[in-house]
């Protein structure tokens, strides 16, 4: 009797917890909405509560704060982004592939201008992400490393510089051509004209020795 009463209490706090993981993801989903609309520094945590018929106060048994929320949606956003980047097909072409990497990175941004501001802007006064949700961002940058190295490069200032690429072409693409592909269409050059610097630079260095 005792071992069937501790398993029907796991299965209350099973379902007791799946009810709040979904709830706190259709939180998290509407305040994206909230924050398309209103701007992301603007999202009203009264407005939020209504739309998730919730009393403002119920929303602190889901984040206890509006940064907690924040930090909910980098991980939500960054998990988004990981999800696209495992749909990128394989290919035996590690330069293509580096290229498909960078030009998937550029359209992830420009389709939703908000949570690129999130994700790679210090939109939020004040907002850091924690540790948990910012080893999703690690990953990102992780995928990123093995497709570099799968080129050839390791060395730390260079993928430093091709982070810095990345970036200025998502930022330009999301400030000057939101929802297009001006700067997406650059990708290709860009990874060119870098991997030419790294190579023009390996081969002077082995001369040197």
């Amino acid at each position: 009797m005792t071992d069937r009463i501790a398993i029907d209490d796991r299965q209350i706090v099973d379902r007791r917890r799946k009810r709040h993981d979904a709830k706190r993801a259709t939180i998290v989903a509407e305040a994206w909405e909230l924050a398309r609309r209103d701007g992301l520094a603007a999202i009203s945590l009264r407005q939020l509560a209504d739309r998730v018929d919730l009393r403002q106060p119920s929303l602190y048994a889901y984040f206890d704060s509006k940064l907690a929320l924040y930090d909910a949606m980098f991980a939500d956003g960054n998990r988004q982004l990981l999800e696209v980047i495992a749909q990128i097909p394989p290919g035996a072409d590690p330069r293509a592939s580096l290229v498909a990497f960078l030009e998937t990175a550029l359209r992830f941004s420009t389709e939703d201008v908000v949570r690129h501001q999130l994700l790679f802007q210090r939109t939020i006064p004040g907002f850091e992400p924690s540790a948990e949700s910012y080893a999703l961002a690690g990953e990102v940058l992780a995928a990123g490393r093995r497709r570099l190295e799968a080129v050839g490069v390791t060395d730390p200032e260079e993928v430093d510089l091709f982070t810095a690429l990345t970036s200025g072409l998502a930022h330009q693409q999301v400030a000057n051509d939101p929802g297009g592909d001006r700067w997406v269409r650059q990708a290709r050059r860009a990874i060119e004209m870098f991997l030419a610097d790294v190579d023009r630079r390996t081969r002077r260095g082995r001369a040197q020795r």
